[in-house]
C-alpha cells in the first residue's frame, strides 16, 4: 500500500528531527569561548544544560497535547482519545531514569564520535528484553534472544572500531572515547529501566503518548533545572572541562553563549528537534506502524555517520560500517522485522503465523500472572 503525502511527511519530519537532535548536541560540544570573567577560551562542556534544553522540548510536547486536544473539541465530532486522569506522580519514577540515562549520555557524546554514539544506544534492546522477562513476565521467542546476542556482537564491533581509531590518537583520547562508550552502554541500562517501569504502571493507565512524554518532560527539567545550583559547588576535579571543575558551571555556559551566540542555535536545535522528533515518532506509530519507527530510527544512524564524515567531525572505519550492519540485523529481528518481510512470501505465511501464535500465547500467560498477582494485592489490601 502507497503511503500518503501526510505519511510521507511524518517519516521525513522523524528521520530528520532524529538526526539533527544528536548533530545539534555534538555541534555544541564542538564550540570554544571565553567564559566568565574573561577567562581563557575553553570548549563549551556543559551537559546538564543540554540536558535541560532537551527536557525542555520534551515539555513543550505537553503544550502541543493540550493545544490539540482543543482544537479537537471545538470539531463537531471530536476524535482525539485524552486518555483516562492520572496521578502525575506516576511519572515520576520513569522521569528520573529519562534524566539519569540523558545527562550521562551528554557527558559520554562530550568524549566520542556522534555515530559511535547513535549505534551504541542500540544496546538498550538487550537490557529491556532482559527486564521485560524478569519483570514483566514476558516471554521471549527464539528471534528475539538471536537479536539480543547479535546486538551483542554488533556492540563489540563498534567498540574495537572507536578502539582503533583512539589508537591513531593520544592515549588520553583513547581512553576518553572509551569510557564514553562504556558510559552510553550504562545509559542504556538505565533507558530500559525507565520503559520497564513505563509499561508496568503508566501506559496501562491509558494516556496520550505526548501527555506521557510532556509529563516527563515536566519533571525533567524542573528538578534538573533546580539540581544545577548545588552542581555548581560540587568538584569533580579533572573529570569537568569547565574553569571551575565543578560538576556543572551554569553561569559559564551562559557566559560563553554570550561571547558566541551560535552556541544558543545548536542548543535551539537540540530543544526543537527532540519536540518534533517526539511528535513524529508517535504519529509514525499510529499511522503507518511501529515496524516503520523502527527502520527510521536505525536511517538517522547512518544519516548522523554520513554527515559527521562530510563535515569531518570523525574519519572512516570500515569496522563501524560493519558494526552498524550487525546492529541492524540485531534490531530486525529482535523486533521480528523479518516477519513482515516473511509474510509477503506466500510459500513462508504459515511461519509467520506459528511465530505469531507463539507471542499471543506468550502474551497471554504474563497477562494472566499479572491478573493474578493483582489479585493476590488486592485480597492482602482487604
Amino acid at each position: 500500500m502507497a503511503w500518503t503525502n501526510y505519511q510521507l511527511f511524518l517519516a521525513g519530519l522523524m528521520l530528520t528531527t532524529g538526526s539533527i537532535n544528536t548533530l545539534s548536541a555534538k555541534w555544541a560540544d564542538m564550540f570554544s569561548a571565553r567564559g566568565c570573567n574573561n577567562s581563557p577560551d575553553h570548549s563549551f562542556s556543559h551537559p546538564f544544560v543540554q540536558a535541560v534544553g532537551m527536557f525542555l522540548g520534551e515539555l513543550c510536547c505537553l503544550a502541543a497535547f493540550h493545544i490539540l486536544l482543543c482544537h479537537d473539541k471545538r470539531r463537531t465530532e471530536p476524535s482525539m482519545n485524552a486518555g483516562r486522569s492520572f496521578n502525575p506522580l506516576l511519572f515520576l519514577p520513569p522521569a528520573l531514569c529519562d534524566m539519569t540515562a540523558t545527562c550521562i549520555m551528554y557527558v559520554a557524546l562530550n568524549m566520542t564520535s556522534a555515530s559511535s554514539f547513535q549505534m551504541l544506544r542500540g544496546a538498550v534492546i538487550i537490557f529491556t528484553g532482559l527486564l521485560s522477562v524478569a519483570f514483566l513476565g514476558r516471554r521471549l521467542v527464539v528471534s528475539q534472544w538471536v537479536g539480543i546476542l547479535i546486538t551483542i556482537l554488533g556492540l563489540v564491533v563498534v567498540g574495537l572500531a572507536d578502539f582503533m581509531s583512539g589508537q591513531k590518537n593520544d592515549a588520553r583520547n583513547l581512553s576518553d572515547i572509551l569510557t564514553g562508550d562504556l558510559l552510553i552502554i550504562m545509559a542504556q541500562v538505565i533507558a530500559a529501566v525507565q520503559m520497564v517501569l513505563e509499561e508496568k504502571f503508566v501506559y496501562k493507565h491509558d494516556v496520550h503518548p505526548l501527555r506521557a512524554v510532556g509529563t516527563e518532560g515536566f519533571f525533567g527539567f524542573f528538578i534538573l533545572s533546580l539540581l544545577l545550583i548545588p552542581f555548581f559547588y560540587i568538584p569533580v576535579g579533572g573529570f569537568s572541562n569547565n574553569p571551575r571543575h565543578v560538576l556543572e558551571d551554569a553561569l559559564d555556559a551562559f557566559c560563553q553563549i554570550g561571547q558566541n551566540p551560535m552556541i544558543i542555535l545548536a542548543l535551539l536545535g537540540n530543544t526543537v528537534s527532540i519536540a518534533f522528533f517526539n511528535f513524529a515518532g508517535i504519529s509514525v506509530t499510529k499511522e503507518i506502524s511501529a515496524t516503520t519507527r523502527m527502520v527510521l530510527d536505525s536511517l538517522r544512524t547512518v544519516v548522523i555517520w554520513v554527515v559527521s564524515l562530510a563535515l569531518g567531525w570523525e574519519t572512516f572505519h570500515g569496522l563501524q560500517v560493519l558494526g552498524f550492519i550487525v546492529l541492524l540485523v540485531g534490531a530486525a529481528l529482535y523486533n521480528n522485522l523479518h516477519t513482515h518481510l516473511l509474510a509477503k512470501i506466500p510459500s513462508c505465511a504459515h511461519l509467520v503465523r506459528k511465530g505469531e501464535d507463539e507471542v499471543d500465547v506468550a502474551t497471554a500467560e504474563a497477562a494472566e500472572r499479572e491478573r493474578l498477582l493483582d489479585g493476590g494485592r488486592v485480597e492482602e489490601q482487604s
